[in-house]
């Protein structure tokens, strides 16, 4: 197994917190109980998903708040939220606010683009304003602006017994450094870097120049570091679905070979109008993956990842792979837990 240049220094997951209708709050639970697992098992970060009109967490922030409160070191993100179903505004005062609560552990992620299913969602979501609402750049731009102390009004100082401030409030120190755009092409990795944020490289890509899945992702990072103010050392994470097996049961092995077997279509070519490569699943043993990740071109640039669990896996699942991940890959890569 080829041995790396540099180990790797941050050691994430990502989840999409799913639950069954009937009992949401089981589903929630299952969520923060895998996070505190993951402090134990000395992860850096915890990452969720937004999942709007389904099964899935649709408010990451407020699942995070609760984190924060039952968690003392780990760090939290998103990966992503789709700005698309957001007011900046509001949004700036939620992070800000659970930034506070968490003692500066926030990591926000964002994307840009209409909401999916926009045709059907905007009558609920923007009534009067669907077809003005802008859903480019300018909203991160926004965001971004408000959380690193800009101004949002005009309007300042004492009205009656009130006082009034023109800027977001709380502000936290620090979290405008610690905000991350998801991005999935040349012109995304482009804006994130121009714009210093961080990147979060997406298991989904455009297939632009090449339709080997790696090459793309490594274009990314290039592309990012090369117009971000900090160069080589602008922060990246990787995000890909890794499901190591070394203490899995048989039983679930074949849950999990089955499971990346019926997603392996999709990743041997584009898919659609939009050309979109998707990241093959890393499926085996910790020493197996660990040397198909020394030989994926991306990985050999980044020091940051952000394992994606499985959406439909169980939570004794879960618990297994993020043993095996902390105890067995993370290891192998060079990774050590923190204390």
């Amino acid at each position: 197994m080829p041995l790396p240049s540099q180990p790797l220094r941050k050691l994430g997951f990502l989840t999409i917190g799913l639950f069954d209708e009937a009992d949401p709050r089981r589903g929630h639970e299952s969520t923060l109980e895998v996070i505190e697992l993951g402090e134990r098992l000395g992860f850096d970060s915890a990452w969720l998903r937004h999942r709007h009109l389904q099964y899935g967490i649709s408010s990451p922030v407020a699942v995070l708040a609760a984190a924060s409160q039952r968690t003392h070191r780990i760090e939290f993100g998103t990966a992503v939220t789709p700005l698309g179903w957001e007011n900046p505004l509001r949004l700036a005062e939620d992070l800000s606010t659970v930034d506070i609560l968490s003692g500066g552990r926030l990591n926000p992620g964002v994307s840009v683009g209409p909401p999916m299913h926009y045709d059907q969602v905007k009558q609920a979501l923007y009534p009067d304003t669907a077809a003005s609402e802008d859903f480019g750049y300018d909203r991160v731009e926004r965001l971004l602006d408000f959380v690193r102390g800009k101004p949002a009004t005009d309007f300042s100082g004492v009205e009656g017994f009130e006082v009034f401030s023109d800027r977001v409030q709380p502000q936290s120190p620090g979290l405008g450094r610690r905000m991350w755009y998801g991005g999935g092409s040349l012109r995304s990795a482009r804006w994130a870097g121009e714009h210093g944020m961080n990147l979060l490289t997406s298991s989904v890509v455009k297939a632009e120049e090449s339709e080997d899945f790696a090459e793309i992702q490594l274009s990314h990072i290039r592309t990012f570091r090369a117009h971000h103010p900090d160069g080589d050392a602008a922060r990246v994470s990787q995000g890909l679905v890794v499901i190591p097996t070394d203490s899995a049961t048989r039983e679930q092995r074949a849950k999990y070979e089955e499971y990346a077997a019926k997603r392996t279509p999709r990743t041997t070519t584009p898919q659609g109008p939009a050309r979109m490569m998707f990241a093959p699943d890393l499926v085996g043993t910790s020493e197996e993956i660990a040397e198909r990740l020394y030989a994926h071109a991306a990985f050999r640039e980044i020091h940051e990842v952000a394992f994606a669990l499985p959406f439909t896996f169980a939570h004794e699942d879960y618990v297994q792979i993020l043993t095996d991940i902390a105890t067995k890959l993370g290891p192998a890569l060079g990774w050590r837990p923190a204390d």
